[in-house]
């Protein structure tokens, strides 16, 4: 792990580090050097403020100057400031202003977008967004959705793409990205080329060995597997939505 030494007469440059980041380094640090040490959610508001403003001004350095900032303007305030407001407040002026205003712009384009906000799955209909792709597929395609602590989906997969009525699935592959992607628990899905609403023999006995997998992989890692979904197309079933244990069957239009 690198170690960040502080240069002599900036001490007013400087933070302490943020004792909720897990490190033996103890020495007082920029905000940008926390950054790289600790990731940018470990910083507090004031360090993430001194970063965009990258200096202070005579006499005040730049977290000093960052922290007052913060206390009179919180960040939702800032947020919402015109480039003229923003450049009117003291120690940042029309360059800095210039900075904060397209930090801002790039973070409401991605939320637009969705980028950082991971998907919930709450229900079986959740699924769709992330599994619609493969209800009319040719072949068998089994997909692995992995989930954290908060039933987010944190990395999608395609496990196995098999033929008109069977896929090839082994525990191995379902489990081992769980662990790679510390995942808390895992939703099975495979679509029904052929249309069928009902899920063969080898889908229960597919269903059943990466349950008792599962039992073994949670003991180990605290992984288990919630659900085994069936993805089809409406257009080949009467069946709108149906529940029935260990599946659900999402049919799309």
């Amino acid at each position: 792990m690198a170690q960040f030494q502080t240069r002599a007469g900036n001490q007013s440059n400087i933070d302490s580090a943020n004792t909720d980041c897990p490190s033996a380094i103890t020495v007082t640090e920029m905000p940008r050097e926390r950054l790289r040490r600790c990731g940018p959610e470990a910083l507090k508001d004031h360090e993430l403020v001194a970063i965009l403003l990258g200096t202070g001004y005579r006499g005040n350095g730049v977290t000093e100057v960052a922290r007052s900032i913060v206390a009179a303007h919180p960040k939702e305030q800032l947020m919402a400031m015109s480039l003229k407001a923003l450049a009117a407040i003291k120690g940042i002026g029309q360059a800095k202003a210039c900075v904060f205003v397209a930090a801002f712009e790039l973070t409401r384009r991605g939320l637009e977008k969705g980028i950082g906000i991971l998907p919930v799955i709450s229900r079986p209909t959740d699924v769709v967004p992330a599994l619609s792709e493969i209800k009319d597929q040719r072949r068998e395609h089994f997909v692995c959705l992995y989930l954290n602590a908060r039933n987010q989906v944190i990395y999608k997969e395609v496990v196995s793409i098999g033929s008109l009525c069977a896929s090839i699935v082994h525990p191995r592959e379902v489990f081992l990205a769980a662990v790679q992607h510390s995942a808390a628990s895992v939703i099975l899905a495979h679509n029904h080329p052929s249309g069928d609403v009902s899920p063969s023999k080898a889908d229960i006995d597919l269903t059943q060995l990466l349950v008792d997998a599962g039992r073994i992989w949670a003991s180990m890692f605290s992984i288990t597997s919630s659900s085994h979904i069936m993805i089809l197309s409406a257009s080949r079933s009467a069946d709108c939505f149906d529940k029935s244990t260990p599946y659900y069957r999402v049919l799309l239009d």
